[in-house]
C-alpha cells in the first residue's frame, strides 16, 4: 500500500503537529500553556445558540441541504454584505455559495482554477493551506515576501511578468493571518488593477474581518468599483462568534468563481446541515453591541500580552486586527530555536514563524485565545526564565 506521490510534497499540517507535541507533554504531567492555536475559548453566544435549538426541532432541517446553501442563508449573506461594508447588487443566485467554513471553500477553489503549470500568487508568511492546496491541484506556488518594511503587503511590481502571464488565483488575507496587518481600501484598488490586467481571480480570505480592535474596521475588496469582475472573497462565522467547531462561512462575488467553486463542491461535499445554517443566519443579526462585547475580550489579552512583551525588552505596538500578535524572536535564535526555548524553559507551546513560510522566519506567533491568567502566567514563566528580547 503507498501513498499518492502528491503526499511527498505536503509537508504536515503546521497546527496538527502543534497539537501532537501538546499533547505529548500533557501525558507527562507537565503543565502548558497553549497559544498557538486561534481556536477561541468562549462560548457561542446565546441567540445563536437559541436560534440552533429550534432549528434542530424542526424536522425540515434534517435532510439534505442544497450544495450551495438555502436561499435563506444566501439572502441573508448578501444583506449582510451591503449592512457591514456597503456592497450591493450581489445576487443570491448566481454570486454567493455556503461554505464548511473557510479552509474547505480555499481548498475547492484551487481544485476549481488551477491546473498542472499554473502559478498561484500567494502571500509569504501565510495561511499553510494556500500552499498545500496549490500543491494538491498540481500548480505552482509563487510567493510574495511580506516584510515589516512594506507593512506586511506584497510588492506587486516585483512580480515578474511571465509568472502573472500563467497565475490563475492571487490569494490575500487582510486582516492577515499570522501577521494581524491591515490593508487600506487604496491597496485593494491596486490589486483589482492588476488581477484585471493579468486575467487573475482575486481570493480575499476574510476570515478576520470582524476581529479589530480600536474601532477600526476592515474593509471589503469587493468595495471596490468593479472588483467583483475579478474577486471572490471569503467569510467565516468562526472567529467573531465563537463557532469555529460550527464550520459555516460563505463564498460571495464574481459569479464564474462561485460556480467554479460550487460545481467542485457539489462533487466533493453534501453542504452545511441546515440547522447550523440558521443558527448563521441568527449570527448576521448579532448587534454591534453584542459583537463588541466578544471583540472587547481579545483587545484586553492583546493589551496584556504586549504590555508584558514590552516589559520584557520587545519592540512590539498592538496590532489593529486578528487572534494574533506576530512577534520577533530575540536576537541570536532562529524562529525554531527560540519556540524550543519557550517550550522546554516556560511550558509555552507557539508556532514558529517560518511555518507559515520562508519569510516568516525571525518570528513566532501567540494566539490571544485563552484567559488572561494564563497570558499573565506565560509572561511571568518568561520573566522567571530570564528570558527578554535583549
Amino acid at each position: 500500500m503507498q501513498f499518492a506521490k502528491r503526499l511527498e510534497k505536503i509537508p504536515p499540517y503546521l497546527f496538527a503537529e502543534i497539537d501532537r507535541k501538546r499533547n505529548e507533554l500533557i501525558a507527562k504531567g507537565i503543565d502548558i500553556i497553549n497559544m498557538g492555536v486561534g481556536d477561541p475559548d468562549k462560548p457561542t453566544p446565546a441567540h445563536i445558540l437559541q436560534a440552533m435549538h429550534e432549528a434542530i426541532e424542526d424536522p425540515a432541517t434534517h435532510n439534505y441541504p442544497p450544495y450551495q446553501g438555502t436561499q435563506e442563508f444566501r439572502e441573508a449573506g448578501v444583506q449582510w454584505m451591503e449592512k457591514r461594508f456597503g456592497v450591493k447588487g450581489l445576487d443570491p443566485d448566481h454570486e454567493i455559495v455556503s461554505s464548511i467554513g473557510s479552509k474547505e471553500a480555499i481548498h475547492n477553489t484551487f481544485l476549481a482554477f488551477v491546473e498542472p503549470g499554473d502559478y498561484t500568487l500567494i502571500p509569504d508568511p501565510g495561511y499553510p493551506v494556500y500552499h498545500s492546496s496549490t500543491l494538491f491541484a498540481g500548480g505552482e506556488p509563487y510567493t510574495m515576501p511580506l516584510t515589516p518594511e512594506r507593512g506586511f503587503l506584497p510588492d506587486l511590481e516585483a512580480i515578474p511578468s511571465e509568472v502573472a502571464r500563467q497565475t490563475k488565483l492571487l490569494w490575500i488575507n487582510y486582516p492577515s493571518n499570522p501577521t494581524g496587518a491591515i490593508a487600506s481600501l487604496e491597496f485593494f484598488e491596486k490589486l483589482v488593477a492588476f488581477c484585471r490586467k493579468h486575467d487573475i481571480l482575486l481570493c480575499h480570505d476574510h476570515a478576520y474581518a470582524e476581529m479589530a480592535y480600536d474601532g477600526y474596521k476592515p474593509p471589503s475588496v469587493l468595495e471596490v468599483p468593479g472588483a467583483k469582475d475579478v474577486t471572490i472573497e471569503f467569510h467565516s462565522l468562526s472567529k467573531a462568534y465563537n463557532m469555529t467547531g460550527w464550520r459555516i462561512g460563505f463564498v460571495v462575488g464574481n459569479a464564474k468563481g462561485i460556480q467554479g467553486l460550487r460545481q467542485v463542491k457539489s462533487n466533493v461535499d453534501s453542504g452545511v446541515f441546515k440547522a447550523i445554517q440558521r443558527a448563521a443566519i441568527a449570527a448576521f443579526s448579532t448587534t454591534e453591541e453584542e459583537l463588541q462585547s466578544v471583540i472587547s475580550v481579545y483587545q484586553n489579552r492583546r493589551d496584556i500580552l504586549i504590555q508584558g512583551l514590552q516589559s520584557l525588552g520587545w519592540p512590539i505596538s498592538p496590532p489593529k486586527a486578528t487572534l494574533y500578535v506576530w512577534t520577533p524572536v530575540p536576537p541570536g535564535y532562529s524562529s525554531a530555536e527560540f519556540v524550543t526555548v519557550l517550550l522546554e524553559k516556560c511550558g509555552i507551546i507557539v508556532p514558529p514563524g517560518n511555518g507559515y513560510g520562508a519569510a516568516g522566519e525571525g518570528f513566532f506567533r501567540i494566539a490571544l485565545t485563552l484567559p488572561e491568567e494564563r497570558l499573565i502566567e506565560g509572561i511571568h514563566r518568561m520573566k522567571d526564565a530570564g528570558i527578554r528580547y535583549q
